[in-house]
């Protein structure tokens, strides 16, 4: 994005896109949310949000990925990241807020809500606001269960919702990450979940298996690979029918172990290393399916320009 173009007090934050390594779904409760066990991992694949001082609120988005189903109102989470700040602090200043999308949109892998944390430190940059990073992820839980993890990057074990977190060590991984034409809403995908299990008593695991953290701490994706557990696959694939033929697809090209991201129907697809990932890569554009290759875990949000 060419900063020239900018205004010299706009302030620019990214965020990550994220997969779940492991994600355990426990059964609804009471206020219509799940307790999840899960392990996010941060991928280098960014959401650009640059906000500069204005008369009145707008927002825009650019971007490579499909953009049809994002909305530019109220709803929107970097809008919502705004209003929250705003609440918390009594500032009333109109921005306008301009969404560079790398991460596939209503994918799995947290687009919106990478967008709401990297507003987080942009507006509390360009306001001058002064909130701790704890008062951030304070708000960042309220925006939504994803939103903490973003702002902090890396690896993390995730419980309640997924906003309670706890620092995981892991060494680097390579990913096959191939988007899907189609959007899932994710409250859709966990209603469809509880239907297919209505008559199943499902038992939330207390822990990660020592081996999955051990295979993360070593950075040996051969270990890791029998590890990865999405409870969320099963809906997404009743939702969305192809799917299914992308991940088989996947571990024909030699994947180590292929899985539908979070809520889907983005499929992640493990590789060794970056040679591996490229030539799986390749064999699935040689079958008509546009792939990108990442890297994790990467770091959460941050500031580009202040």
């Amino acid at each position: 994005m060419p900063f020239r173009h900018l205004p010299e007090s706009s302030v620019i934050a990214r965020a990550p896109g994220k997969i779940n390594l492991v994600l355990r779904v426990g059964p609804r409760r009471a206020d219509g949310y799940h307790d999840l066990l899960t392990c996010f991992q941060a991928v280098d694949i960014w959401e650009t949000i640059t906000l500069s001082p204005a008369e009145e609120f707008s927002i825009a988005v650019t971007g490579d990925v499909n953009l049809g189903e994002i909305p530019l109102d109220g709803n929107n989470l970097a809008m919502k990241a705004v209003a929250a700040v705003a609440q918390a602090t009594g500032r009333t200043d109109a921005v306008a807020i301009l969404i560079d999308k790398k991460v596939p949109v209503g994918g799995g892998m947290g687009g919106g809500s990478a967008d709401a944390a990297a507003t987080l430190l942009a507006i509390n940059e360009l306001w001058q606001t002064g909130l701790s990073q704890v008062e951030l992820l304070d708000i960042a839980a309220e925006l939504g269960s994803d939103v903490p993890f973003l702002l902090e990057g890396g690896t993390a074990l995730g419980r309640g919702r997924g906003e309670i977190l706890e620092p995981i060590k892991s060494l680097a991984f390579s990913w096959v990450i191939v988007p899907s034409m189609e959007h899932l809403a994710t409250p859709g995908v966990y209603g469809r979940l509880d239907e297919l299990r209505a008559d199943v008593d499902v038992v939330l695991p207390e822990s990660l298996p020592d081996a999955f953290l051990d295979a993360l701490y070593r950075g040996d994706p051969e270990a890791l690979a029998p590890h990865l557990i999405n409870d969320m696959a099963q809906a997404s694939l009743d939702l969305e029918l192809e799917l299914e033929a992308t991940l088989e697809k996947g571990l024909q090209c030699g994947a180590l172990a292929v899985m539908v991201s979070g809520s889907g129907p983005t499929s992640a697809m493990l590789a060794r290393d970056d040679a591996h990932a490229n030539a799986i890569q390749a064999s699935l554009r040689d079958q008509g399916h546009h792939c990108v290759i990442t890297s994790s875990p990467a770091r959460g949000a941050h500031l580009v320009r202040r």
